[in-house]
């Protein structure tokens, strides 16, 4: 990895078909490692259910208030500020903003994020 100073208005947000806003801050080859992608659910919100083939991630709840399921028979276990999300690379997860306010949370994938890794568990 090389030294750098990633700045957070050098990306922008998007809406992704997982029904979240998305900015990438940190997925290139100066830091091959990881990926890190700033998320964002507003209230009334679950993403679809996803997982990523390959690629373990872990979710930094920065603000807001949520539900989260990793593996389709758990239960959804409630998560907010300053909670960390731990998910084992090929697991099925979704989550649920159940409060007033966006949740935001910081995505970190290990190996990077690719979207060919990507696999959409919802039809429709």
């Amino acid at each position: 990895m090389k030294a750098e100073i990633k700045f957070s208005g050098q990306s922008v947000e998007f809406y992704t078909a997982e029904r979240c806003f998305i900015q990438e801050v940190a997925n290139d080859a100066g830091d091959p490692q990881i990926s890190i992608a700033r998320a964002r659910v507003a209230p009334g919100v679950t993403t679809a259910w996803h997982q990523l083939d390959g690629i373990s991630e872990r979710y930094i709840i920065v603000s807001g208030t949520g539900r989260v399921q990793i593996g389709r028979q758990a239960p959804p276990v409630t998560v907010s500020a300053g909670d960390v999300v731990r998910i084992p690379a090929d697991t099925p997860q979704r989550i649920a903003n159940h409060g007033s306010t966006d949740l935001i949370f910081y995505a970190v994938c290990v190996p990077p994020f690719r979207q060919t890794a990507y696999v959409a568990l919802e039809t429709g």
